[in-house]
């Protein structure tokens, strides 16, 4: 998810890189949610909803290159029904906070690809899948 970062990250990671202020660093773990409308760098995407989905908790490499990606599978099962057409990774403050957006893109392509998934099934990000970058 390149130039994906919400408005609220953007800021802090400016601030940190240039020494104002004493910006705060996102409460961990930090949490992927699936939506089925994107969202842009103000304003959140619709997230799922129903089943037994829930965001899962992201863990990735140290970054190489200004880039990173999930270290681990991510797994939603018993999804409902619903057509997955992007990403999005919270921290896990009490009023959580939108730090990255973006679609679900064809492997190797910048074109979106929306994925439906039927109730009750598995929506699975494999390792690396999820592209983390400040290009």
């Amino acid at each position: 998810m390149p130039d994906s970062l919400s408005n609220t990250a953007e800021n802090l990671t400016l601030d940190w890189v240039l020494g104002v202020g004493t910006p705060t660093r996102p409460t961990m773990p930090l949490k992927v949610a699936l939506v089925t409308a994107n969202g842009t760098d103000t304003t959140s995407g619709t997230e799922v909803a129903g089943g037994s989905y829930a965001r899962q908790n992201l863990a990735v490499a140290a970054a190489v290159n200004g880039a990173t990606s999930n270290s681990a599978d991510l797994v939603w099962t018993g999804m409902p029904a619903v057509t997955v057409t992007g990403v999005e990774v919270w921290d896990s403050a009490g009023t959580p906070v939108r730090i990255w957006h973006g679609p679900i893109v064809a492997p190797g392509t910048s074109t979106p690809t929306p994925r439906t998934v039927a109730a009750g099934d598995e929506f699975r990000l494999p390792a690396g899948a999820l592209a983390l970058s400040m290009a």
